[in-house]
């Protein structure tokens, strides 16, 4: 049996079925999480699995409300507005801020800008840390 992903790696992956929601409609998600599961180059275990599958739909729950939220503290921008690599960042990060006690917000923040880094364009990383800097 294989150990549970880390962190960061099981981050990682609710990030990109976030970012996938933006190609898919809400109710292909279930087949195109199955999708994505399965063209792993290293499966997930099913703890792991379940925790990425779990903390998704738990953000898909309140994406009117995250994004009410973001837009509310940010003046010139809005979510409709956002590239979608950060756009799925913020409402990652947000949703950490403010619902997962387990992740200290700098912690959040940080994550959410090493993966704009990582899948972003150049300037992703500062606009992610910008955006996330006003939702403390």
């Amino acid at each position: 049996m294989s150990a549970m992903m880390k962190r960061s790696l099981l981050r990682e992956h609710v990030f990109i079925l976030l970012f996938m929601t933006e190609f898919n409609s809400i109710e292909d998600m279930p087949h195109q999480m199955r999708l994505y599961f399965d063209q792993l180059e290293e499966p997930a275990d099913d703890a792991s699995e379940e925790f990425i599958e779990h903390r998704f739909k738990a953000i898909l729950d309140i994406l009117p409300e995250l994004d009410e939220m973001i837009n509310s503290r940010i003046e010139g921008w809005s979510t409709g507005r956002m590239g979608k690599v950060e756009l799925a960042l913020v409402r990652l990060a947000t949703y950490e801020m403010r619902y997962d006690e387990d992740v200290p917000i700098p912690v959040a923040i940080n994550e959410a800008v090493e993966l704009a880094k990582k899948y972003g364009m150049d300037e992703s990383a500062s606009f992610v840390n910008g955006i996330l800097a006003k939702m403390v």
